[in-house]
């Protein structure tokens, strides 16, 4: 099997900067599974679908029309032809990501276009269940991690354009998106046995990077 390095977390870990980084080290394709997920909220928000009712989510799964590009240096990603790139990252996705990515439907349509782009070679493929459900035999995994108030001074950073995202709102918005990964029924947010946890609380992106290289040279 081509290299894939399952890099798994929750938000505001640094996971999208530290997977971006190994996967330009290595030379590799960067796949960001996070936000297919945001695109299809994005995509059922869009269309009117109450994202909170399940059975509506999922009977519109099939319908949006997902492209991902894999460049590392510029990942893409469009939805019936639209770049989404950007307003998939507002807060308004960002609280409604979790209620749709928990629906059974969207994670069997996306965990498929997900192995199809992964089966095509060697990639970095960061996400919530990557380790544990999309490529359970990935060679090289790492559960990336931070104190929750890092996490939320990060993500607030992202959002800076929001005058309400403040880091107390943000770190509130946060437990509540952490609690609702964690414990949803289908594929939760959760470590792998076999995968290395990396804490980058004290760490730099160039820290992080180096370990995340220097694991997968260990083990390949």
């Amino acid at each position: 099997m081509s290299l894939v390095i399952a890099m798994d977390g929750p938000s505001g870990s640094g996971k999208s900067s530290a997977s971006k980084g190994v996967a330009r080290a290595l030379g590799l394709r960067y796949l960001d599974t996070g936000a297919m997920y945001r695109a299809m909220t994005w995509w059922m928000l869009q269309n009117g679908v109450p994202v909170d009712d399940p059975e509506a989510v999922a009977a519109r799964a099939a319908d949006p029309v997902l492209e991902v590009g894999t460049d590392p240096s510029a990942p893409t990603i469009t939805v019936d032809g639209t770049d989404v790139s950007e307003p998939i990252r507002t807060r308004e996705v960002t609280n409604a990501v979790s209620a749709v990515s928990a629906v059974p439907a969207v994670r069997a349509r996306l965990v498929v276009l997900q192995r199809e782009i992964i089966g095509t070679g060697g990639i970095v493929v960061e996400g919530r269940d990557i380790g544990t459900v999309v490529v359970p035999d990935a060679p090289v995994k790492v559960y990336l991690t931070a104190s929750e108030q890092v996490r939320a001074q990060r993500r607030a950073k992202d959002l800076a354009a929001d005058p309400a995202a403040s880091v107390t709102v943000t770190l509130d918005e946060q437990a509540r998106r952490d609690r609702l990964d964690s414990t949803r029924t289908t594929s939760p947010l959760t470590r792998a046995a076999d995968a290395t946890e990396i804490d980058s609380t004290e760490l730099g992106l160039a820290e992080v990077v180096e370990a995340v290289v220097r694991l997968a040279k260990e083990q390949t």
